[in-house]
């Protein structure tokens, strides 16, 4: 999809990428130990949404570049604060290795196109 045909956060691949794997992370994280809902499963699911959110915010303050790259860094601190919950998770053997690898994975794309995003921010602002 070409930058002309992106009119709302929910069109780009990032976003897109960030929401399915929050939605895995919801899924999976449903057979968590009930000794872990209040820290491990509570804190993997806030910050995976988080990057979502986050990322809506960004793009609602595209006419301020410095406003945009903030939020476009709070992003990408959720994504790698998700990444971690993640590896927790494998090491707790609450998530299996190759489950575990796919997400991360997903999340080191998720911050590729963030981080392209924050060092070319010109492409994204509206300029007034």
């Amino acid at each position: 999809m070409g930058k002309e045909c992106i009119k709302t956060h929910e069109d780009l691949e990032v976003y897109q990428l960030a929401l399915f794997a929050a939605m895995e992370i919801f899924k999976i994280s449903k057979k968590f130990p009930v000794e872990e809902r209040y820290s491990s499963t509570d804190q993997i699911r806030r910050s995976s949404r988080s990057v979502c959110a986050n990322l809506a915010e960004a793009w609602r303050k595209r006419r301020y570049e410095a406003a945009f790259v903030a939020k476009l860094n709070d992003c990408e601190a959720e994504a790698a604060e998700t990444q971690v919950w993640l590896k927790f998770a494998v090491n707790c053997n609450y998530l299996d290795l190759e489950k575990g690898r796919e997400l991360y994975g997903f999340y080191n794309r998720v911050l590729g196109g963030l981080v392209s995003m924050i060092n070319n921010p010109g492409v994204w602002v509206i300029r007034q």
